[in-house]
């Protein structure tokens, strides 16, 4: 085995980065979907030959490349890596082996070096429609959601499996743009194989065992050093969300002992007959992302860093669905858990961890069309265009920061762009009316929460369309955190005042326009610490209203627009007396 000192490992790990990120790169530039092109909903990552994630893409979504992480071993499991031949691709989108529902589909592609199979590239990328009801949370099994594709091969020895691509294409509302991802993820794990077998040349290397023991060793003692740094003891936090047609419990209890932590979500809410449930490897995904995104946010995710953390939630809850339970909305839910183990963290490191945020991204899936309708509505409609159907990536505000603002209509924890809306609008038959900051939505605090956005969408001619609303904390806002107040809860409504359900698919009639609202998020710290000329910037930048700034901050301003100082003190003197006085 050849020998590396520090400095060479470190060009090797830099290579490896490059060469993944490049093939995550590759499926962006040649993906056919908005979703994937335009958004980056997907991952990538290069594995083992024992199914061991060694290295991810700096581009993609925790949710994918978490769950990633565990997915891969089935693959082993089911086809032996020395049983592969150059030219082989396997594929499978299970909700329960994968990536949590139908439209995220993981490829996965043996690399070979010197004729022998050395490690495994793979990539997640989300598919807008696989069949059935499509993107929402309206089924009540998960055979209504979609086409389920066990592992198997989507190409074999080079030649792609036509029998399975004809069954998708069968299946699918818009067979060119899912056809033309598959084409291009395959093409992004070749490019993944071709540049780790050129660095394993280039280093003198014959396969990636000694460096990815040495990768996942370095990166799982990072983290049980972080762990090992947090007081001793028992942390739990309880969140409540929306639901679909009832609130939703999350429990929560993590135990640090030593270098070692547990997590488990015993006591949250049994799995709902609608498909907001989330499986046990996407549960997982979000709730050690969550982890270290507050106690080793510089440590690679690898199988070393995943593995440290103990991640149970009991069978049957909302946090592990058992089939056929219904999942495909299950990102509503899944990602709300780094903010419910910020509730935990935030008892034993006060000082790291932010205030809540929007958390789940506010995603309309809409639907034109004659079939995408109430019969009623496409009979009085007239003209209802061609069919289509398009997710929109959205988002609210993050919670402030124990040193900074929270970030303004940023997708945290996953991470998914917002598509342009040039491109939406050169690409289907909508009009997005207005895309705004929400003015007052973010919690006020020494450090204020981030802004959500409003944004108000209408078919072109003025078509009706139905959305497949999956959109949480409508009614319980994001929390602030050590004195910062709540921020705004998020509004789903129609332009004319027509207040829609948070979740469910629900019609647009014909001239109608769909507005949400998103959440800002939580305040960090009391308001009335936030320097006045700061207060001044917001509501000059439109991020913060006059009366609020009076109410909530103690901030004056003369005539001038200028903070008046003399006023601002007797305010906020006032307001602390009468805190005081409580």
């Amino acid at each position: 085995m050849q020998e590396f000192d520090l400095i060479q490992r470190q060009l090797i790990w830099n290579r490896l980065i490059s060469a993944i990120e490049e093939q995550a790169q590759t499926v962006i530039r040649t993906a056919f979907s908005q979703s994937v092109r335009e958004c980056g909903d997907l991952s990538a990552g290069v594995f083992n030959r024992q199914g061991e994630m060694i290295a991810q893409a700096v581009t993609g979504t925790p949710g994918h490349v978490n769950a990633m992480a565990i997915c891969v071993k089935h693959f082993i499991d089911r086809f032996p890596i020395d049983t592969m031949r150059p030219g082989d691709v396997f594929c499978t989108n299970d909700p329960w082996l994968s990536v949590g529902h139908y439209h995220d589909v993981t490829v996965v592609t043996p690399a070979f070096h010197k004729g022998r199979a050395v490690g495994l590239l793979a990539n997640t990328c989300h598919i807008v429609d696989m069949g059935g009801r499509g993107l929402g949370p309206d089924a009540r099994q998960c055979y209504e959601e979609g086409i389920n594709i066990p592992i198997m091969h989507l190409a074999r020895e080079g030649k792609v499996n036509e029998d399975l691509m004809s069954i998708l294409r069968t299946n699918v509302r818009n067979a060119g743009d899912m056809e033309g991802d598959f084409y291009a993820m395959m093409n992004c794990n070749d490019d993944g194989a071709r540049r780790l077998a050129a660095m394993l040349a280039e280093f003198g290397l014959e396969d990636i065992e000694e460096i990815g023991r040495y990768i996942m060793s370095q990166s799982r003692k990072s983290i049980e050093t972080a762990i090992a740094a947090i007081p001793d003891g028992v942390y739990e936090h309880v969140s409540e969300l929306d639901g679909f047609d009832e609130p939703i419990r999350i429990q929560c209890k993590l135990t640090v002992s030593g270098s070692s932590m547990e997590i488990d979500y015993s006591g949250s809410s049994d799995a709902s007959p609608f498909g907001i449930n989330v499986v046990s490897n996407f549960c997982l995904a979000y709730t050690v992302f969550g982890v270290n995104c507050v106690i080793a946010p510089k440590v690679p995710c690898n199988a070393g860093s995943i593995g440290v953390v103990s991640v149970s939630a009991p069978e049957g809850c909302i946090l592990n669905a058992q089939r056929p339970m219904p999942v495909s909305a299950r990102h509503v839910i899944g990602q709300m858990l780094p903010d419910v183990v910020f509730g935990c963290l935030a008892q034993a490191m006060p000082d790291r961890v932010p205030a809540e945020g929007a958390g789940a991204m506010w995603n309309p899936m809409l639907r034109g069309g004659r079939s995408a309708v109430d019969p009623e509505v496409a009979a009085a409609a007239g003209e209802l265009g061609p069919d289509y159907d398009v997710i929109l990536f959205n988002t609210g505000g993050t919670g402030g920061r124990p040193t900074m603002d929270g970030m303004t209509a940023t997708a945290f924890p996953s991470g998914v762009r917002t598509p342009p809306v040039e491109a939406v609008e050169a690409t289907f038959p909508v009009i997005i009316w207005r895309k705004e900051f929400r003015e007052d939505s973010g919690g006020a605090g020494l450090h204020r929460g981030g802004l959500g956005q409003v944004l108000e969408i209408g078919g072109a001619s003025d078509a009706p369309f139905s959305v497949a609303a999956m959109f949480d904390r409508t009614w319980r806002a994001a929390e602030g955190r050590h004195g910062g107040l709540d921020g705004k809860a998020g509004i789903v409504r129609t332009a004319s005042g027509r207040v829609l359900k948070s979740k469910g698919r629900q019609t647009i009639g014909h001239g109608e326009r769909l507005v949400l609202e998103m959440p800002g998020g939580g305040g960090y710290g009391p308001p009335m610490q936030r320097q006045p000329e700061t207060v001044r910037e917001d509501v000059l930048d439109g991020l913060v209203a006059v009366e609020s700034a009076r109410r909530d901050y103690g901030v004056e301003f003369n005539s001038e627009g200028e903070v008046d100082l003399a006023a601002t003190e007797e305010l906020r003197r006032s307001a602390g007396s009468a805190s005081c006085g409580e």
